[in-house]
């Protein structure tokens, strides 16, 4: 994979456990940021042996997702609720043994018409999007930077103003 997280490219992790890895510096703290390279519906087979191998507790874990039931361009960020029927946070719950992690939910909003959830979450954004997915994705990076520096009531006020700071909404039809 090519990507990287700041200036830190990302690698494959340690003991053939099916993700890649990036150590960066977060607000001061080192701070291992996690792509599983499993299906998404099984993502806790990653992060839970990350977490055993990194020594890090569950309510140290911030898991981002997507929510299509959050309107595009909203952030919502809490700790330790059910999995809202997302089959990739139920895999990490289940892996980890508990629902006691931080969230920060990336709203894509509803598919249109009568198309598959998993086709829309799965499908690229349109060009037209990809002004507003950027701003998303900083203003995410963002309440990650303040969850490291300030704690999780920070992050959850900040990625609750989100919205209203980007100026972004519903992308509009085709």
């Amino acid at each position: 994979m090519q990507a990287a997280a700041g200036d830190a490219p990302f690698k494959r992790a340690p003991q053939r456990i099916r993700a890649e890895v990036a150590s960066v510096d977060l607000a001061g703290r080192r701070t291992v940021l996690v792509l599983p390279v499993t299906f998404m519906n099984e993502s806790g087979s990653a992060v839970a042996p990350l977490a055993r191998y990194y020594k890090v507790p569950t309510e140290g874990i911030v898991l981002v997702h997507d929510d299509i039931d959050l309107p595009f361009g909203k952030l919502r960020f809490h700790h330790g609720r059910g999995t809202g029927g997302h089959n990739g946070v139920a895999s990490v719950v289940r892996s980890l043994g508990s629902p006691a992690l931080w969230r920060l939910k990336v709203g894509v909003g509803r598919p249109p018409g009568r198309m598959d959830p998993a086709d829309f979450v799965l499908r690229r954004f349109y060009d037209r999007e990809r002004p507003d997915v950027d701003l998303l994705v900083a203003e995410a990076a963002d309440v990650l930077r303040t969850f490291g520096s300030a704690g999780g009531d920070a992050a959850r006020q900040r990625a609750g103003e989100a919205a209203g700071r980007l100026g972004i909404g519903p992308p509009e039809p085709a």
